[in-house]
């Protein structure tokens, strides 16, 4: 099997095999990133849009590899063009779709060479989101320093 390997531009033409290509890339590097929040936010959300346009099916449930604080939990299995991604199911996925068991090994994604940058422009121009800014969160900061307080053993702190 040959799969066609351009690198699409971000401003580029949407396609399904672009936007297949740019989820898997996404999806890779959030299993490392720093701050993996929205890059998970941005391929669940394009998953979704994908499957609600009919480009993407859902095709099972799998259980998964590393369930949170369970023994056993299941992910939803997409198909979008010639890439496989899982997904948190919903309640009606448990109903609807078949079990498919355990995660088959043998089964891998085709590689691409397109850089994050690349792919994360191809979801946020599909989907509209984009990542806002957030300042970091040290409260230390904000507080002037205060000298501490210390009492002989038996007094009151008031």
């Amino acid at each position: 099997m040959t799969y066609e390997r351009e690198i699409p531009h971000p401003k580029g033409k949407l396609t399904i095999d672009n936007l297949s290509q740019a989820l898997f890339i996404v999806n890779r590097h959030a299993k490392t990133a720093p701050n993996p929040k929205y890059l998970y936010k941005l391929k669940h959300e394009s998953l979704k849009k994908l499957i609600d346009e009919g480009k993407a099916k859902k095709v099972g449930l799998h259980f998964s590899e590393n369930p949170r604080n369970s023994k056993q939990q299941s992910d939803v299995l997409v198909q979008c063009g010639h890439y496989t991604f899982h997904i948190p199911p919903t309640k009606s996925d448990f109903t609807d779709l078949p079990h498919l068991g355990k995660l088959d090994g043998s089964m891998r994604n085709p590689k691409t060479s397109l850089s994050l940058n690349q792919a994360r422009g191809i979801l946020q121009q599909y989907t509209g989101i984009t990542e806002m800014e957030q300042p970091p969160s040290n409260h230390r900061k904000n507080r002037p320093y205060q000298k501490p307080i210390f009492k002989k053993l038996g007094e009151r702190y008031t």
